[in-house]
C-alpha cells in the first residue's frame, strides 16, 4: 500500500512513527524494522515517538478523536463494507469542505501538493563516504568491528552499514545505514 501511494504521489522527506510493529520495534525503541529500513533505503527519514508518549504524535492523534466522535461513536455498521463507504465520504468531507483552524480555517486539500521526489523503479544502491568502515550485517544482526561483535538490527541483515569515527573520543563510532544514524558504539565498553 505504501509502495501504491509512493509512486502515485512520491515520495515523503520524514515519516514519524510510534515504537509499535511494523514502524518500529516495541522491544527496542527506535530499532528498526524491515519496514524502517527500506524506507530509509528509499531516502525517507524516520523518526520516532517517544515511546508510551502519543502526544509526540499529536496530529495523528487529533486526526483519531475527530475520526472517532464524528463517524464511529454514532454508528454501528453492518459489515466492512459499509463502514468503509462511511469513512470515505467523511474523508471527504474532513479533507476537502471542512475548515481546520489549526489551517487557518482552511481545508486540509487546499494545503496539499504531491511530493517532488518520485518513487523509483528500483532502490538506489548503498554508498558511504571514504573513511567510513564499512561492515555488510551478517545473521541476527551481527556486525564486527576490531574484532569485537556488535549487535545492530536483525532488519539490516546483508546490507551494509557505515562505522565512522567519532572526532575527538576515541575508540567510539556512529553508525549508520544510508543515512540513518542507528546506533553510537564505544569500543572501550565491555
Amino acid at each position: 500500500v505504501l509502495q501504491q501511494a509512493f509512486e502515485r504521489f512520491g515520495l515523503p522527506e520524514r515519516i514519524n512513527a510510534d515504537n509499535g510493529q511494523p514502524w518500529g520495534s516495541p522491544a527496542q525503541p527506535g530499532g528498526l524494522t524491515g519496514l524502517a529500513a527500506w524506507l530509509i533505503r528509499l531516502g525517507v527519514r524516520v523518526s520516532y515517538s517517544r515511546p508510551l508518549h502519543p502526544q509526540t504524535n499529536g496530529k495523528d492523534e487529533r486526526f483519531h478523536r475527530t475520526m472517532k466522535a464524528e463517524v464511529l461513536a454514532h454508528q454501528q455498521f453492518r459489515d466492512l463494507q459499509e463502514a468503509q463507504k462511511h469513512l470515505a465520504r467523511w474523508r471527504n468531507v474532513y479533507n476537502f469542505e471542512r475548515p481546520h483552524e489549526a489551517l487557518g480555517m482552511q481545508t486540509p486539500a487546499s494545503r496539499y501538493a504531491p511530493s517532488r521526489r518520485p518513487m523509483p523503479r528500483q532502490l538506489p544502491p548503498i554508498e558511504y563516504p571514504e573513511g567510513d568502515l564499512v561492515r555488510k550485517v551478517q545473521k541476527n544482526g551481527w556486525i564486527f568491528l576490531h574484532g569485537r561483535e556488535i549487535r545492530l538490527s536483525k532488519a539490516l541483515v546483508g546490507q551494509p552499514v557505515a562505522c565512522r569515527p567519532l572526532a575527538d573520543r576515541d575508540g567510539e563510532f556512529a553508525v549508520f545505514f544510508c543515512h540513518h544514524k542507528v546506533d553510537e558504539i564505544s569500543l572501550k565498553q565491555p
